[in-house]
């Protein structure tokens, strides 16, 4: 392979990765826990985006409960957003793993 094509491959490869990156933050993710008492929604970069509590699951005298089901969401919701950026960045990298925080 001569080295011209490879450095346009390799920009395109650039570029279809800024494109990538730039969807995942428009991408949602959804989890919730205590059979939907809390949901939470992340984009395609693991930061949530919102956070919703049924008033039923508010009882002032087990705040720990609450607490543990706004946990189990939040970490449900930012592995789904891993999961979904691996997808997005195996798409344009051709199945090429990527080192740990490559993509930040």
């Amino acid at each position: 392979m001569n080295m011209g094509k490879m450095m346009k491959q390799i920009q395109k490869m650039q570029a279809d990765m800024a494109k990538a990156q730039e969807e995942l933050t428009n991408e949602r993710v959804e989890a919730s826990a205590g059979g939907g008492a809390v949901r939470v929604v992340a984009n395609g970069h693991s930061d949530l985006v919102s956070i919703k509590i049924d008033p039923e699951a508010v009882d002032p005298a087990d705040i720990g409960m609450l607490e543990d089901l706004v946990l189990a969401a939040v970490n449900e919701a930012q592995g789904k957003a891993r999961e979904l950026a691996s997808s997005h960045m195996q798409s344009v990298t051709g199945k090429i793993p990527l080192p740990p925080g490559f993509m930040g």
